[in-house]
């Protein structure tokens, strides 16, 4: 394993860090309807679990109601009983084909604690940054001390993979500032 092949596979935790951590963000409410947040949602389709997406097609009606439209009609009960039960706490009611899934207005304290999970899963993925640093260090470091490259290659490649860290650090904050001003917009 040379020292680009360390920044590399550094560079690529690195991203997929901050791709859970946006996959994470996304299932957070604002208070506005969007079909994410119905993605966690399972619904029992012939004896297993499937995801809503892939038994019901998902629509924006307006600005706080999500349209769930079963592929199959018998589904519909189904679909519905799977969104009441998820831990999201919405309460979908059957109108013809359509199932209608009002996002309720969040109140001032719940936006409060939105943003608090917001900032917890950010430090998460932080963590998870900072961790994949000090793998990348300590695999150059092993190098050093198996003579596969030079000191002078590890304080260059301890920078450079702190720049990395620097800049997805970065990127997480921006996500966090986004999804926060996002919360608390009413």
């Amino acid at each position: 394993m040379s020292l680009a092949d360390v920044k590399k596979n550094a560079q690529d935790r690195m991203a997929k860090s901050i791709e859970t951590l946006r996959a994470n963000l996304a299932k957070v409410r604002t208070g506005r309807a969007h079909a994410g947040i119905l993605d966690s949602v399972m619904v029992e389709y012939y004896g297993s679990p499937v995801p809503l997406s892939q038994v019901a097609n998902l629509t924006l009606i307006d600005a706080r109601t999500i349209g769930v439209a079963p592929f199959e009609k018998k589904m519909a009960n189904t679909i519905e009983k799977a969104i009441r039960d998820s831990d999201l706490g919405l309460n979908p009611s059957s109108q013809g084909d359509t199932i209608r899934v009002p996002t309720p207005p969040l109140t001032e304290e719940r936006r409060k604690e939105m943003v608090k999970l917001t900032k917890s899963e950010g430090e998460d993925a932080k963590i998870a940054v900072r961790n994949i640093r000090r793998d990348a260090n300590e695999a150059v470091k092993k190098m050093v001390k198996d003579k596969t490259a030079s000191e002078d290659d590890e304080r260059r490649s301890s920078d450079e993979i702190q720049k990395l860290t620097d800049k997805f650090v970065a990127e997480i904050d921006k996500l966090l500032a986004e999804k926060e001003k996002d919360i608390m917009t009413v």
